[in-house]
């Protein structure tokens, strides 16, 4: 592939980003009610965080690029949404759950929207770089939408690596697909690349350097 802005929609890649959001929608929700579940949120108050952190990053992205916002596009994926936010809701009072749990879910959110996000960018004809922040801008989105509801400073502002690892998989992903690697193949690395990433960010808390004024 030796032009990134041009990505054509085959079948088989719309087939991709279908199912790597599907995937993102679920864990991004998931995600969102555990952490509306420990504010003590009502169902409803949990239905919108969940709805929120699993469907904003990719509605900001669609209104960007000028595209119909994915799910009311097609309803599969808010039904998607609800169903994750209605399962981890019942699941919490099943089982004992870590109020870190949500982090995984979080991560697996981060990386699969942030994949969905270049794709979709590069099949509407965004240049690389932009695109590849448009996969952090849609991976990141959902959790600052779930944080600042939940009225918590949002996660990507201070918690280990977040955004940037986001942003290098993005990259990643577009460098695999120029050295022509199946775009399924380099999805899941990269996508993998992310996760993996985030989780050895948290175990080793590793940040980038704080800003602070000269005392």
């Amino acid at each position: 592939m030796n032009d990134l802005t041009i990505l054509a929609p085959t079948p088989n890649l719309l087939s991709n980003l279908y199912w790597i959001t599907i995937i993102a929608v679920i864990v991004s929700s998931a995600s969102g009610v555990l952490k509306a579940g420990f504010k003590k949120f009502d169902l409803f108050g949990v239905i919108i965080i969940a709805t929120a952190t699993g469907l904003g990053g990719g509605s900001l992205r669609d209104m960007l690029l000028d595209r119909d916002v994915f799910w009311i596009r097609d309803q599969v994926f808010f039904i998607a949404s609800l169903g994750s936010a209605i399962v981890m809701f019942l699941t919490a009072r099943l089982i004992i759950i870590s109020p870190r749990f949500f982090l995984i879910p979080d991560a697996a959110g981060l990386a699969t929207f942030g994949i969905a996000g270049t794709l979709a960018s590069l099949m509407v004809g965004a240049p690389w770089l932009v695109a590849s922040f448009m996969g952090v801008m849609t991976g990141t989105m959902g959790g600052i939408f779930r944080d600042v509801l939940s009225n918590e400073t949002p996660v990507v502002f201070h918690s280990p690596l977040y955004a940037t690892v986001c942003w290098l998989g993005s990259l990643m992903f577009i460098g695999l697909i120029h050295l022509n690697l199946d775009v399924t193949a380099a999805a899941s690395i990269a996508g993998l690349s992310i996760f993996v990433s985030r989780m050895l960010a948290i175990r080793y808390n590793i940040t980038l350097p704080k800003f602070y004024f000269k005392e």
